[in-house]
């Protein structure tokens, strides 16, 4: 594909996933297994990332060890992992210019609590932070939080629109120059730029403020990867970056698209929120030495491993059919169902075994998969970003560190010389690099009395 210069450039994230995103990618030579208890693991990770000059580092979060439906889970890698934002803290002091978003969920957790620690590591990164809000969809997760069963996707989604509407407005406690620091007057901050929240709502009662200053970029950036109908409403009101899972050009165009219109009625612009696909890269110098080292990966799934993820995908269990034969037929109560039907569709169109069809989603796990030389996969990455499919990429690579050091050495500089991506950090804030508006101070009620707890 020709160079090019272009008005806007590629924003990347680097999903960063214990030792790869690979279902096997623990059991690779080059991985060190014991690397997800290491800090010294992920400093080198979000060390790498941002030597190639990435936008941010993403950590995913569940609070479980799953243990519903079929499940191999003993062989699995993502058993055990560090608590996103305790680990993003420490990187805070080994990094400079690199976002840093954790996954924390409005199921289980307070808005108080919440707003404080993520206002905390925004101000510790010098304006670097990112929260990306779920709502949980693992049921087990119920059971560590004193519930019997889940809540439901429409309690989920309500609860969680409240949720974000307490952060933000607790973000907004303090105006930006309240803090005068007057040592001879004896004045702290001003008590007329404070603002106290007041909330009372369905799910929420938060009198506020919040004891932190305001953002050093206004507010932490808020992400989303819910792709549901609920979930694109509430990432058109809320959210600055949307990371989604999608296989090919028409189905990422149209999720853009769909998710771009929205915004209007919430009295946003398109520019405002930037779509993030994820992309699942197996780099080689030559097409057949990136055939070879994802074959490599794919012969190292058991077969357990890989029947246990498609029947967790395809909503049934699998376990009980041969494991080269033919994938059977949905049952009843799964017919209209949208993933396991595209998979049975993948697989009758493919004539695919169940091993086969396994071994077509145990690497990016419905995201889309790239196997080929750097200029290959740069022109995938270009013909979706020109085609109004992506604003940037999540990138899953599919072992770490060695996938990500491929990536940073080979990808990076095919996109630098189409004028694609950055060759230097545009600013020291996460809003700075990736094109996003600082927020105004907002208040949602009036300020404090005069002389609360403002002076000695």
């Amino acid at each position: 594909m020709p160079s090019a210069r272009h008005d806007r450039q590629l924003k990347l994230g680097a999903f960063l996933h214990v030792t790869g995103h690979h279902v096997a990618a623990w059991r690779h030579a080059s991985s060190e297994p014991r690397g997800i208890v290491s800090l010294a693991h992920h400093v080198e990770l979000a060390r790498i990332a941002e030597q190639g000059l990435f936008d941010l580092v993403f950590l995913a979060d569940n609070l479980t060890v799953s243990q519903s439906g079929v499940t191999a889970l003993h062989h699995l890698s993502k058993a055990a992992h560090f608590e996103p934002l305790t680990l993003l803290s420490a990187l805070t002091a080994v990094t400079t210019h690199i976002g840093l978003v954790a996954t924390a969920t409005t199921s289980f957790n307070e808005p108080y609590n919440l707003a404080r620690q993520f206002a905390s590591l925004d101000h510790l990164s010098g304006g670097r932070a990112g929260w990306n809000l779920v709502t949980s969809s693992n049921e087990d997760e119920a059971y560590n939080f004193g519930l019997d069963e889940h809540l439901s996707p429409d309690v989920r989604y309500r609860r969680g629109r409240e949720f974000a509407e307490v952060v933000r407005g607790l973000w907004d406690s303090f105006e930006d120059d309240a803090f005068v620091y007057d040592q001879q007057g004896g004045v702290f901050f001003d008590p007329a730029k404070l603002h106290r929240l007041d909330h009372r709502g369905v799910y929420f009662k938060v009198r506020g403020p919040l004891n932190v200053p305001r953002s050093p970029q206004g507010r932490p950036v808020v992400v989303q990867a819910g792709s549901s109908e609920a979930g694109k409403e509430l990432a058109a009101e809320t959210a600055e970056v949307v990371f989604t899972a999608h296989q090919n050009l028409d189905s990422a165009t149209a999720f853009y698209r769909d998710l771009k219109d929205r915004l209007p009625r919430f009295d946003r612009s398109a520019s405002d929120l930037l779509v993030m696909p994820g992309i699942f890269p197996v780099v080689g110098a030559t097409q057949q030495e990136a055939d070879d080292k994802f074959g490599e990966l794919q012969e190292l799934i058991l077969p357990e491993v890989g029947v246990s993820l498609l029947s967790k995908m395809i909503g049934f269990d699998l376990s009980s059919f041969p494991v080269d034969g033919p994938v059977p037929d949905l049952p009843p109560h799964l017919h209209g169902s949208s993933r396991p039907e595209l998979l049975l569709a993948k697989a009758r169109r493919e004539n695919l075994s169940i091993r086969g069809l396994y071994q077509g989603i145990a690497g990016a796990r419905g995201h889309h998969q790239v196997v080929g030389t750097p200029e290959r996969i740069a022109d995938e990455m270009q013909s979706w970003f020109e085609a109004d499919a992506a604003d940037g990429f999540n990138v899953m690579s599919p072992t770490l560190p060695g996938g990500l050091i491929d990536f940073v050495t080979f990808v990076v500089p095919v996109l630098q010389r189409r004028g694609l991506f950055r060759t230097r950090y545009e600013g020291s804030r996460l809003r700075d690099n990736l094109g996003l508006p600082v927020p105004k101070f907002r208040s949602r009620t009036g300020p404090l009395e005069s002389g609360l707890g403002a002076t000695q």
